[in-house]
């Protein structure tokens, strides 16, 4: 039971950081039916911008005030992140909104490429590493053979995916802009008719993806220290699968996805062979898809004749 509850706050963790990432699919889809494949590689990005910063604060400062470095970390690795996002949506994107529906798709996929090699040329192959940091813990079961433990960065990752959720279905929907977004996933046509500025919201859209995907970069870099240029890529397909799973366009749904491909993985690495862990996930994504074609939380789609 100790090794259970163990892997359980572990799995939890790492659901936590595929739920951000997920959200960023999730509401892209939600409003122009895009999956943005470059996604990943953003949030690949914002663990390298967030590890550029924290070196320079520590060099700057020392290594003494890690929650204030933390937080500033956080706040610009959001701001670039987003302001990256939005320079994609505006180049690679915008333009291909009216053409057909492979267009974006394959100009998604190339910018994802583009920014992986990117990140080689100008970091390096080589994973780049920091200082641990909150590794303390604090133990909730202590027994004779285990102890179960939970680090101050875990708790750190679960509670910002909580309050970070809780937040963006806030402004979903109760704002303004939440409206905007919602009438742009009904019907894009009918909201510019009524006023509603299509280009700014879908902007927006991918901003917020972007600053949730930084969070999850930041979050990633804390919990394992290191980063590469290709740590996009599998984080990016897991929390898509994890959007799919918890039902796309859900902002809930999203997280729920990301958690339970998150346990999938540290149960079975726990108990089973670790080499099947992301075998084990997308079976259970088709199991799942099979019985609830839409997701968990998921709506099935209405056609208007």
């Amino acid at each position: 039971m100790e090794v259970f509850l163990q892997q359980l706050i572990n799995g939890l963790t790492l659901g936590s950081i595929y739920g951000l990432i997920a959200i960023g699919y999730t509401m892209v889809f939600g409003i122009i039916g895009m999956v943005n494949f470059a996604h990943g590689d953003i949030f690949m990005l914002s663990a390298f911008i967030a590890l550029i910063f924290f070196m320079l604060i520590a060099s700057w400062f020392g290594a003494g005030l890690i929650v204030v470095a933390l937080i500033i970390v956080l706040a610009l690795a959001m701001f670039f992140t987003s302001l990256w996002n939005w320079a994609i949506e505006r180049v690679a994107y915008r333009p291909l909104r009216g053409s057909f529906r492979l267009a974006p798709l394959i100009s998604a996929i190339g910018m994802s490429i583009f920014l992986s090699n990117f990140v080689q040329v100008v970091q390096g192959p080589r994973n780049k590493s920091t200082a641990p940091m909150l590794n303390d813990s604090i133990t909730l079961i202590e027994s004779a053979t285990y102890s179960v433990q939970i680090s101050y960065k875990q708790i750190v990752i679960i509670v910002t995916t909580a309050v970070l959720l809780a937040a963006f279905w806030y402004i979903v929907q109760k704002t303004p802009l939440g409206r905007a977004q919602r009438a742009c996933e009904q019907d894009r046509k009918m909201a510019a008719l009524l006023g509603i500025d299509v280009d700014r919201t879908i902007s927006i859209t991918f901003v917020m993806g972007a600053a949730l995907a930084a969070v999850a970069g930041v979050m990633y870099l804390v919990l394992y220290g290191v980063v590469s240029f290709n740590d996009g890529f599998i984080p990016g397909v897991k929390a898509f699968t994890a959007a799919v799973l918890g039902g796309i366009g859900s902002l809930p749904g999203a997280v729920i996805g990301g958690l339970l491909i998150g346990l999938i993985e540290v149960m079975w690495s726990a108990y089973f062979t670790i080499d099947y862990k992301d075998v084990a996930a997308f079976c259970i994504l088709a199991i799942v898809l099979v019985f609830m074609p839409s997701g968990i939380l998921g709506r099935p789609e209405v056609e208007k004749v």
